[in-house]
C-alpha cells in the first residue's frame, strides 16, 4: 500500500504538529492548511518530495509568545497524495501515512523558512519484511465480526480489507487503530510502538474492552442511557 514510497532520512523533513491528531502508517488524513507558516510548508513540499512528518505536542500547546511547544518524539511521515489549492494560499490536502519515525533533532525556523523541520530516523527497519501474524489476524477478525463490534460504523469497510489476501496484517492494524480507536493517547501508543506484535496486542485488548462496554450498555435499559449516547 505504501511500501514502495521512499524516504530520504539523510535530509530534514518538514514538521507539522497538530494538537490531538495522530496519523498512522497506511491511514489517510484530510487536512485544511491555513496558517502562513504551514501554507509555506505545503508549497515547499509540493516542490520537493511531498512528504511531511506529522507530529503531536508533549502536553498542551503553548501560546506563540511562550515559544515553540515541545514535541513528542514519535512522528508519522506522510505523503501528500491529493492537493487542492485556494486562491488565497490555503490548501486542502490528503496525507497518507508512510512510516513511523523518531525525531533526532528539531531544526527551528531560520531565514525565510517559517516552519520547523527535523532530522528523523525510522522506528522500524525499513528493509525487513513485517511478520504475517496469522493468529493475530484471526483474533481481530473474530472480534470485529462479534455481535457487539460489528455494529460499529466503519467495521464493514474494515472487513472488506480483511478479505483481501494482498493486504498484510500490519497494514490492517494501522487501519483499525486509525478508524476505530479515536483516542489520541492510544493512537500515539500505537505510533510509538515499533513491534507489530505489540501493536496487535494493544488493539486486541482495546477491542475486547470496547466489546465489554457495549455488552454492558446492551443490558442497560435504553431510557437509562446518557442523553444523545450512541455507539456510532
Amino acid at each position: 500500500m505504501t511500501d514502495t514510497i521512499q524516504i530520504n532520512f539523510g535530509k530534514a523533513v518538514p514538521l507539522f504538529p497538530l494538537p490531538g491528531a495522530v496519523l498512522l502508517p497506511h491511514a489517510v488524513q484530510q487536512l485544511h492548511i491555513f496558517e502562513k507558516r504551514y501554507r509555506q510548508m505545503v508549497d515547499d513540499c509540493l516542490d520537493g518530495a511531498g512528504q511531511i512528518a506529522m507530529a503531536s505536542f508533549a502536553g498542551r500547546e503553548r501560546s506563540a509568545s511562550a515559544g515553540p511547544a515541545a514535541l513528542r518524539q514519535a512522528v508519522c511521515v506522510g505523503q501528500i497524495i491529493h492537493h487542492l489549492p485556494y486562491a488565497d494560499g490555503r490548501h486542502d490536502i490528503l496525507l497518507q501515512g508512510i512510516c513511523r519515525a523518531r525525531i533526532v533533532r528539531v531544526i527551528e525556523p531560520e531565514g525565510q523558512r517559517l516552519y520547523r523541520t527535523a532530522m528523523l530516523r525510522p522506528l522500524e527497519k525499513l528493509d525487513d519484511h513485517p511478520p504475517t501474524m496469522p493468529r493475530e489476524r484471526r483474533q481481530l477478525r473474530s472480534l470485529l465480526r462479534g455481535p457487539q463490534l460489528k455494529r460499529l460504523r466503519g467495521v464493514d469497510n474494515l472487513m472488506e480489507w480483511f478479505d483481501r489476501e494482498g493486504v498484510p496484517t500490519h497494514a490492517l492494524l494501522e487501519l483499525i487503530g486509525f478508524s476505530l480507536l479515536g483516542d489520541g493517547e492510544l493512537r500515539y501508543r500505537l505510533l510509538a510502538e515499533a513491534s507489530p506484535h505489540q501493536r496487535a496486542a494493544i488493539i486486541r485488548d482495546e477491542l475486547r474492552n470496547l466489546a465489554r462496554l457495549i455488552r454492558a450498555a446492551d443490558r442497560q435499559p435504553f431510557r437509562d442511557w446518557p442523553k444523545h449516547m450512541s455507539w456510532n
